[in-house]
Formats: structure tokens, sequence, C-alpha cells
């Protein structure tokens, strides 16, 4: 895995190029990165030039949190829509992964981190062909546990949605790192929005929705199918509250979930979603963009005073930059909000990326901080966001610039 990518611009591979950090800044007329990870010059240089010496196992740095980690999977459908990329595959959906307080000790071995074919796909979306990487990603060494026993007491819930094309695993050391600190998380893969979503029978579903963005005639087109792609999964999530908190939930640990208090999360379009779930869903309290474009705007009548950060690269999501629909969005968010950029960091920082990408040796010119910064970064503005959110805990790291944490500017436009 890596951020810097070769420039794949022919059919369904292209699927992520240029669609989620740079198409409002397209339209603006602005320079426009070559690939939806970084800056344009990012995309000319090759993986094998950055290669350096990297260890024979890989792994995610360890959560932080009080709580041991528990992790469950669940395949739920929703019978009551059909697949909107694949209406004839059938009903719609959803791949979810829960991750969640555990008592230390219980469980088996190490959970999962993605199917060696998941990580051959992706990998090979963003031009890294070397045969050994599938099989070393998709065996990233995890810290959650299989099958443990939940921690006693009920917690707040954080819904997770990856990026256009990207895998939910992407998204996994957030998702421990929450679960260590007390929230349960629910993140989800959504059938034929990413480069290959492996099924419990070994069938792999196909990006059916790239295709639809690659065979738009401009970029007009092009937002369409985004924006439908940040609604879609406002109802994948909807779904996913009503299997988790309703009266008949899916989960067997469903009762350590709190649904008086839930939040949600994205990367890239999976930040949009989670405006979009809120539009929706008034159950959903909180949210965080990190690095989405608006495709979905927020609606002028705002999300009912309820709380929204927005974490994002510098200069590109600061104010007034190529991100327009951030400008738009801002004025529109009626409650607590942060906007919030970080020098030195790219479009993939603030996903499991940076981490697997420096111990392959793999390293993005144009995104300079470090695997280790992105990763506190991340998780320390995450967590007091949804801490002071969800649990009405003081968060002082957002009341304004920290020394600790000094690549972070706080932008009030």
């Amino acid at each position: 895995m890596t951020i810097i990518l070769r420039d794949r611009r022919s059919g369904a591979a292209a699927t992520a190029v240029a669609l989620t950090m740079a198409a409002v800044a397209a339209l603006a007329g602005a320079s426009a990165p070559a690939s939806a990870s970084g800056p344009a010059g990012a995309a000319t240089a090759t993986a094998p030039a950055a290669r350096a010496a990297a260890p024979s196992a890989l792994a995610l740095p360890r959560p932080t949190g009080p709580y041991a980690t528990g992790r469950d999977a669940l395949l739920l459908t929703d019978h009551t829509r059909p697949d909107p990329w694949a209406p004839a595959s059938g009903p719609r959906r959803l791949s979810v992964v829960l991750h969640y307080p555990a008592r230390p000790g219980t469980g088996g071995g190490a959970a999962p981190y993605m199917a060696e074919e998941e990580a051959r796909l992706m990998l090979a979306q963003r031009g890294l062909d070397d045969p050994a990487w599938p099989g070393r990603v998709g065996a990233t060494r995890t810290h959650a546990r299989t099958a443990a026993v939940p921690s006693p007491g009920r917690f707040p819930l954080v819904l997770l949605s990856p990026g256009f094309g990207t895998p939910r695993a992407t998204l996994t050391g957030l998702a421990e790192e929450l679960a260590s600190r007390g929230y349960v998380v629910a993140s989800a893969d959504h059938p034929y929005e990413t480069t290959g979503m492996e099924l419990p029978d070994g069938r792999v579903l196909r990006c059916a929705a790239c295709d639809a963005v690659d065979a738009q005639p401009d970029e007009a087109g092009r937002r369409k199918v985004l924006a439908a792609v940040s609604a879609g999964r406002a109802a994948d999530f909807s779904f996913l509250l009503d299997r988790l908190t309703g009266p008949r939930p899916a989960w067997r640990h469903a009762r350590t979930v709190d649904p008086r208090r839930v939040g949600m999360a994205g990367h890239s379009i999976g930040g949009n979603a989670a405006a979009s779930t809120m539009a929706a869903d008034r159950r959903v309290d909180a949210g965080v963009d990190m690095e989405g474009t608006f495709f979905d705007p927020v609606p002028r009548r705002g999300l009912a005073g309820r709380p929204f950060l927005m974490l994002g690269t510098d200069p590109e999501h600061a104010p007034g930059a190529g991100d327009t629909s951030w400008d738009e969005g801002w004025a529109r968010l009626d409650g607590f909000k942060q906007w919030l950029t970080v020098r030195g960091s790219g479009h993939f920082t603030f996903t499991d990326t940076p981490e697997i990408g420096e111990q392959l040796g793999v390293v993005d010119p144009g995104a300079p901080l470090s695997a280790a910064r992105s990763t506190t970064i991340t998780r320390a503005y995450v967590t007091a966001f949804f801490d002071r959110s969800l649990r009405g805990r003081p968060a002082r790291l957002l009341d304004g610039p920290s020394a600790a944490h000094p690549e972070v500017l706080f932008q009030r436009p």
C-alpha cells in the first residue's frame, strides 16, 4: 500500500483518480492532483524507485486506550433496496466489521486485516504490482482479538466509512484506537464501491460504481454519480443502525451499544457520507469528514445544530483553496464545528496507508508527514472530537493550536 500512485487513467483501474480530492478544484480551474492520493507530482513517481529494506511482517500501531479490543463481523442484507450499482445482483448487502472494548485475555488470535485478493486489487489500482505485497498487506498484524468477551457497560457507537474505491480495512487503525478508548466501532464495506470486496463464499465484488464514474462524459456527470454514492451510503448506515440498535439486533453483542450516543467519521467520500447520513438520520449525533469533498452538499438548513469536524490537508483544504465545497459546507454547519488542516499531509494521511507504506519502503514526496505523526494526529483529534460530542468530556485539544501538534492549523474563515 502506498501514497505514491502511478497514473493509470485507462478503464476501471483509474477509478479513484482525481475524484475525491480534486474534482472541485478542477472545476474551479485550479491545478488538480493527478491521483486521489496527493499532489500531481507524486503521480509521476513509481514505487520501485522509493523502496527500501522492509520488515518481513507489517503491523498497525498498538492502540493507546485502556481497553483491550475485540472484533466481530457481519454480512447484512437490506431486503428493502436493490443494490444501486448492480441491481441484477439482488438486495443491497453490507459487510460490517465491529471493534469493541473487550475483557483482557479473552478471545482467539489477532483479527485479520484484509483478504489477500482485496489487497491485490487495491494495490493494483494504485500501480503497485510487486507479487509479494498482497500477501504481506493482507496479513498485516492487528491488535483486536476475534471472539473476545465484551467489557461490561454500554458504549457510544462510531460508524466508519472508507474512501471511494478503498477497502474498509484501511481505517482499521482508527477503529482499534477508538475501541481501546471505549467506543463500539462499526466499519462498513459498501458493495461495488471498492476495488474488491470478498464475500464469505470467496466471490469478490468489483467496483461497478467506479465504472459508472469512468463512464461519465464530463465533470458534472462524475460529481452527480459521486453525490449518489454519498447519499447511498447514508441509506446503508441508516439500515445498519436499524440492525444494531433495533428491537431484533443482528449483532450478538448489541447490548454493548448505547443508541443515544452515535457518531460517524469517514475518509474521502466516506467523510461526505458522514454529513449525508446526519442529514438523513437524526440518530447520528456528530460527524467527522477526513478529506472528503462534499459532492452531496451539506443541506442549506444545516445539521440541526449537531457538531461536525472537518480534518484535511494543508493547503489543499484550507479556506479559499481548491475544494470550495468545504467553504460552502462550513457556512451551512450550524452546531459546534472545527476546521482543521494538517501541514505535510496527503489525501491518505488519515488512514492506515502511511504506516503500511513506510513499512513497505514506499514514501510520498508530496506528503512528508511521517507515519507516526499521521497516526498520532488522526487519533488525537478524532478521539477528542467524539469525547466532546458523545461523552460531554472537556476536549482542550479542540480549543486552539497545540504545542504538541504544531502541524495542525485551526482555520477561522
